[in-house]
């Protein structure tokens, strides 16, 4: 029945197909968001999803939550042969570095964990302050710049994005306004959207946020606080240098704002890129995770709190029903304390850096990088060691232009706007994940992106 909740999800994938078809909905042209298309239907949420489930199987949309879903072809003509599946595409969107021998080297401190009494322990329930010997380690792992957080200051989540979900929760109240970097994680605008927070675009430059721009903005119109990531930033790959980082952290005090750092990333920054925690751990929410250092299936999060925050930190994760499992943390444990997670770190900086090299050298000839940055942000040739590479196209392309017709070669990169703290920002720019593919996969999608760049709209 039109309108109803129990309309026929494949009926209303057909109606998305035959506009498609028409050319009503043109190739990288973002759809609305599911909550919205739902309401405009009157339908319910979950009938949403079905369709927009449907309509990725079909090979007509590409997206993920956090980033929108954009249309990724227009096919010559709507009917049945539309709901033949797409070849599986290689995706460069996601970004979860894997290197060969990181399974051995995690499966040598699981053997004494799965002995029965060690298992029994590690499968009881466990609360947002974990275990004293976790507490240790994870201070541990977070020291920096000769700055070690005290143990009862760490918080555990099941995941980063946990993590700030919860450090959101606790600095924004609901209306409020948070400052972000221009590009930024799309995970966050996802979190704001659901926690009702105004995310606020701060100027950037090739060294991160420019201080006086971050001032400005909160005299204008108060923030609550800032969201920030000084250290392999995502999508850029750029880190911020100590002098940058002084003179944020100088604003931070004298408009009394407290910040989020994101330090998921930050494993692969180089050794002088600076941390905005040690400078200033009264007003510093520092969030993490061990899913991108170890791998995505077995995940921990985690905060280092300001001593006055802690309690309304922990406040939040637990009313976001995001408490670490035991198992995991155990195993994580284990792993700080055996070198494993270290060795595992060594690793992907050096694949970080051999496939940087491998992007560099497929795309640079085609858009050449250059040694100046942009208006939305620095050239990847400053940043050898991220699985991030922002590549800022040639006219005449669009971004989701280009997106499209790199679906169609099988091939998943992100538009620059999915980043776009601001909606109205639209960068001619997308991001190729570097992380996932095997190398020889990786080099053959690049040269693919390559040639079809050179060739034109």
């Amino acid at each position: 029945m039109p309108g109803s909740g129990h309309q026929d999800y494949q009926g209303l994938a057909d109606e998305f197909a035959d506009r498609i078809a028409a050319g009503a909905l043109r190739p990288g042209e973002r759809l609305p968001t599911q909550r919205a298309y739902a309401r405009g239907r009157g339908i319910a949420p979950s009938t949403a999803t079905r369709v927009y489930r449907e309509l990725v199987r079909r090979g007509l949309a590409t997206g993920e939550v956090g980033r929108g879903t954009f249309v990724r072809a227009a096919p010559a003509a709507a009917g049945p042969a539309l709901a033949e599946p797409s070849p599986a595409p290689i995706d460069l969107e996601l970004n979860y570095p894997v290197i060969p021998e990181q399974a051995a080297l995690l499966a040598g401190a699981l053997g004494p964990l799965l002995r029965a009494d060690a298992l029994d322990d590690a499968l009881r329930p466990i609360g947002v302050a974990g275990t004293a010997a976790a507490r240790t380690r994870f201070a541990a792992l977070a020291a920096d710049e000769g700055w070690t957080p005290a143990p009862e200051s760490v918080l555990f989540t099941g995941n980063g994005r946990q993590a700030a979900a919860a450090a959101l929760a606790a600095l924004v109240p609901r209306g409020g306004r948070l400052g972000v970097e221009a590009l930024t994680y799309p995970g966050i605008k996802g979190l704001a959207r659901q926690l009702g927070v105004t995310l606020v675009a701060l100027p950037m430059d090739a060294r991160g946020v420019i201080p006086e721009a971050l001032a400005a903005v909160h005299r204008a119109t108060p923030l609550r606080a800032v969201y920030l990531q000084p250290r392999s930033h995502n999508p850029l790959g750029l880190s911020m240098d100590a002098e940058r980082r002084d003179e944020l952290v100088s604003v931070l005090r004298q408009q009394d704002l407290c910040a989020v750092e994101d330090a998921v990333w930050s494993f692969l920054a180089p050794p002088d890129a600076a941390a905005l925690a040690p400078a200033a751990p009264d007003r510093v929410v520092r969030i993490d995770s061990l899913s991108k250092r170890l791998a995505p299936g077995l995940s921990v999060g985690f905060l280092i709190a300001p001593p006055a925050l802690r309690a309304e930190l922990a406040t939040a994760v637990r009313a976001g029903a995001a408490l670490p499992g035991a198992f995991a943390l155990e195993a994580a444990v284990r792993w700080l304390g055996d070198g494993t997670v270290e060795r595992i770190r060594a690793g992907k900086r050096a694949d970080a850096a051999a496939r940087q090299r491998l992007a560099r050298a497929c795309l640079d000839p085609v858009a050449p990088l250059g040694p100046a940055p942009r208006v939305h942000g620095p050239r990847p040739h400053a940043y050898p060691c991220s699985y991030s590479f922002w590549w800022e196209l040639p006219e005449p392309w669009r971004a989701e232009t280009f997106v499209a017709a790199a679906a169609r070669r099988g091939i998943a990169v992100t538009p620059g706007s999915a980043f776009a703290a601001d909606p109205r920002s639209t960068p001619r720019a997308v991001r190729i994940g570097l992380a996932s593919p095997p190398p020889g996969v990786l080099e053959h999608a690049l040269t693919t992106l390559a040639r079809l760049c050179a060739a034109g709209p």
